[in-house]
């Protein structure tokens, strides 16, 4: 399997000539050729092992993982819930936790990473560019019919700086509306971690531009490469029963109160 920028833009944009100057900028900002030589080395890699490789041998990440023992010891399905500083390699980090700690999560993820076919099962995608497709809808639906373990970023995208601070966006309160409705307890997950200044910068002069498509996403890999030899920590939080979800407040407001508690362990 390799990577192949000009195809996936094929792919999600048909018809439409996109300039050579912009394929070989995207192949150098998501360092394609790097990425392509690992996929080579580790070719049969799948799941759980290929993330394991990417994050301690490409990578050379590590973390520290705080409240296992607050992980329920029964194999009941859970909602897991996350800050996303990173925007990738947080959600890999996290995923390989669970999984080290006999879970077998899916992730809700951008569908581009789709293209990542070593890690692909793992997924269950979203389109954040344009109408979910129906196909996807019964992907999302089939996961949790299924009864698995999944995982979730409710804002939606990665930390953007808001009033001085690096902190997710809203957060969305379909996760809310899931637990209620399929009976699954949440587990809430702090993830320490910020990207680069450039990042940031990049998402602050877009917005005063009033460009409205996320833009400084193209950077999200590269991102991850910055990355390199940095140790995280991750902060498990404590259950929170499904039935705690009454209408003493509304989704929203349960969905703000989640998120709270994630960021209580900021502190």
């Amino acid at each position: 399997m390799q990577i192949d920028v000009a195809q996936v833009l094929k792919a999600k944009a048909p018809g439409k000539h996109i300039p050579r100057w912009v394929v070989n900028w995207l192949k150098r900002i998501i360092h394609q050729d790097e990425m392509n030589a690992f996929l080579a080395t580790h070719e049969g890699l799948k799941d759980f092992d290929f993330i394991d490789a990417t994050i301690h041998e490409c990578l050379g990440c590590d973390a520290t993982i705080e409240g296992t023992e607050k992980l329920p010891q029964t194999k009941e399905p859970l909602i897991f819930v996350s800050n996303h500083p990173l925007g990738g390699l947080d959600g890999m980090i996290i995923a390989l936790m669970l999984h080290q700690q006999g879970r077998q999560p899916k992730v809700i993820v951008n569908d581009l990473l789709l293209n990542m076919q070593p890690i692909a099962g793992l997924f269950v995608p979203v389109n954040k560019v344009g109408k979910q497709s129906r196909a996807y809808a019964e992907t999302q639906q089939r996961m949790w019919e299924e009864g698995c373990d999944v995982l979730t970023f409710p804002a939606g995208a990665c930390s953007r700086k808001v009033n001085g601070q690096i902190q997710d966006l809203e957060w969305k309160k379909s996760f809310i509306r899931h637990a209620i409705q399929y009976k699954r307890n949440i587990v809430p997950i702090y993830f320490e971690g910020t990207n680069s200044k450039r990042f940031y910068a990049i998402a602050q002069w877009r917005k005063r531009l009033g460009i409205h498509l996320n833009i400084e996403m193209i950077t999200l890999v590269d991102e991850m490469f910055r990355a390199r030899g940095k140790h995280f920590t991750v902060h498990i939080g404590q259950m929170i029963p499904y039935t705690m979800f009454d209408q003493s407040r509304s989704m929203n407001e349960w969905a703000e109160w989640v998120r709270a508690r994630v960021y209580a362990h900021n502190k």
